[in-house]
């Protein structure tokens, strides 16, 4: 067998198989963008929670206003005006939850319903649950990216 024969028996096969592998193992990655969000108590310039499913991460970008600054500024003095916070994330049914932040006995985390523009907040106490509202958010923005 000569070289060219044998090259063309190992060569061809395998660049077809790692096209084809290359076509079926691409997935997709979903980001889901809450924009505008009221709250409550707090007055922002700027609300925004950013959910990567594919990372498994929430990030929320907010800018307190003025008056919320300076609310908060009274009581911590670490406090900023403009700030991000990233929380691991993770898909439960048709819902996304935050990480849960507390005890065992006592944790509250954040909770979205897909398609949904209000963000709640899940408080446990003693395997009681309770949710309520946190934000209404304006806008919701979902992206597919090829990956």
């Amino acid at each position: 067998m000569s070289v060219y024969k044998l090259f063309k028996f190992i060569f061809y096969p395998s660049l077809l198989i790692i096209f084809f592998f290359n076509i079926f193992t691409f997935s997709f990655a979903e980001i889901i963008i809450l924009s505008s969000c009221d709250n409550k108590k707090d007055t922002f310039l700027k609300n925004e929670y950013i959910l990567d499913l594919e990372k498994s991460l929430m990030t929320r970008n907010f800018i307190y206003d003025r008056k919320t600054y300076k609310k908060h500024r009274i009581t911590d003095i670490k406090t900023k005006q403009k700030n991000s916070i990233t929380r691991f994330i993770y898909k439960e049914n048709n819902f996304i939850l935050s990480d849960k932040i507390g005890y065992p006995q006592f944790y509250t985390q954040l909770f979205f319903e897909k398609n949904s523009l209000v963000v709640k907040l899940k408080t446990v106490i003693n395997k009681e649950a309770g949710i309520s509202i946190l934000s209404k958010c304006k806008k919701i923005e979902n992206f597919d990216k090829k990956t």
